[in-house]
């Protein structure tokens, strides 16, 4: 494993002189001609765990041409997260990676580590995911006279929508060649929160495909053996981050209304984070201990989505929802927020049911409406398959982002 990356100690003022002298060398820097094979590409982007972004890159990293392209990570973790299996399951896809650590929110001496490795590395694009990749990473791609700098947007975090925070991904993206949404829910927030050049944005959405995940090999007796539910209880998931933007109170309260039609139901809680012991002693307030089951963190997602009967994503906003495609390939009926990028990816009446956001009644109604029917459950879940291979393939995927680096190598470094 490459473990150069961890960024070394320098003096200060050696770092402040050496940024000066490089800025004064972008606006005069030559754009390579020469022909490259394979392309030299360097993803950045800071992780602390496996979520929707992280699961995101893991599929397009992994699937990119790579006689085409030399795939490079550079993954920005915290001290005390330097997560291991993550790496490996990317090295087994053939990137190489580099973790990098990120000390804050504010870490200055980033840039010129950041800088260090891709001046070395020769790359030819770099492509930044997630606000701190975007402002430190595209910072030192400029710096390094990175020919084709690229960024992804994956989510409209209510923190973006601070002026400041804002102005600085404003100014870092007139850097980059293209800004890539995974929404048009998100390309109209950037547009007109942070005040993005339309002209640079293209949308391409997640893409997800049920061999990668292995589903069909699956059964969900397992699941619901581990946690004693019988074969014929109607067993509702939620697989998120225990955060407020997921909607996990509105759900407890909606299943609390569930239980009373249908005793035998049950709720899985899959995910983990700050809000777990409020949640939990919400769930007892509620009378539905027993019935809401916190599974805390878990690595086997296929085998949850085996095992229950529908998801439910109760989200307050939502850059996509990469689990709502992990459940379309796993044949599930979806019920969701109206909110954000969610209508674009599940088929209201169609592959799912969505209801407003904060609703507790519409949420314990649709659930209810799923659960008591079988046979409308089998459909939309089978219409659910379908939309995946229609719109969101990891091929259909992969072939739009190699289509876009192809075109701006082809305009920025003149290969053939």
């Amino acid at each position: 494993m490459d473990t150069e990356a961890t960024i070394k100690q320098v003096d200060a003022n050696h770092w402040i002189q050496h940024l000066g002298t490089e800025v004064t060398k972008i606006a005069g820097s030559e754009k390579i001609g020469a022909a490259l094979n394979p392309v030299r590409v360097c993803h950045i982007t800071k992780a602390t765990g496996i979520a929707g972004s992280e699961k995101h890159l893991l599929t397009l990293l992994t699937g990119l041409n790579k006689a085409k392209y030399q795939v490079t990570l550079i993954l920005l973790v915290e001290r005390d997260k330097l997560l291991e299996d993550f790496v490996r399951r990317f090295e087994e896809g053939g990137v190489q990676v580099k973790r990098v650590l990120i000390r804050g929110d504010v870490d200055p001496l980033l840039v010129w580590g950041l800088y260090q490795l891709l001046w070395k590395g020769n790359y030819d694009l770099v492509h930044t995911h997630l606000i701190h990749a975007d402002l430190y990473g595209t910072l030192a791609a400029k710096l390094a006279r990175v020919p084709i700098i690229l960024s992804t947007k994956h989510n409209d975090d209510a923190f973006r929508r601070h002026p400041f925070l804002a102005f600085l991904d404003r100014l870092a993206s007139k850097f980059a060649n293209k800004v890539i949404v995974i929404s048009n829910s998100l390309r109209r927030f950037f547009v007109e929160v942070e005040g993005l050049d339309s002209g640079k944005i293209i949308r391409i959405y997640y893409g997800l495909d049920a061999a990668e995940l292995g589903v069909h090999k699956l059964g969900g007796s397992s699941v619901r053996e581990e946690f004693g539910i019988a074969a014929d209880a109607p067993l509702v998931g939620i697989i998120a981050r225990l955060d407020p933007q997921k909607g996990h109170a509105y759900l407890l309260t909606a299943f609390a209304k569930v239980a009373e039609a249908l005793p035998g139901a049950r709720l899985l809680v899959v995910g983990d984070g700050h809000l777990r012991r409020d949640l939990e002693r919400r769930a007892r307030e509620l009378g539905i201990a027993h019935q809401a089951i916190f599974t805390g963190w878990r690595d086997d997602v296929p085998c949850i989505m085996a095992g229950i009967d529908l998801l439910v994503a109760p989200s307050l906003w939502e850059g996509f929802g990469l689990v709502l495609l992990e459940a379309m390939v796993a044949g599930r009926p979806i019920v969701a927020s109206r909110v954000s990028a969610i209508p674009e990816v599940v088929a209201d009446g169609e592959t799912g049911i969505l209801v407003p956001p904060k609703d507790p009644q519409a949420l314990a109604e649709a659930i209810l409406r799923l659960a008591s029917d079988q046979e409308l459950a089998r459909r939309m879940g089978e219409a659910g398959r379908e939309r995946i291979e229609e719109r969101f393939s990891a091929k259909r995927m992969v072939k739009m982002t190699e289509n876009l680096y192809d075109g701006l190598i082809k305009q920025c470094l003149n290969l053939r």
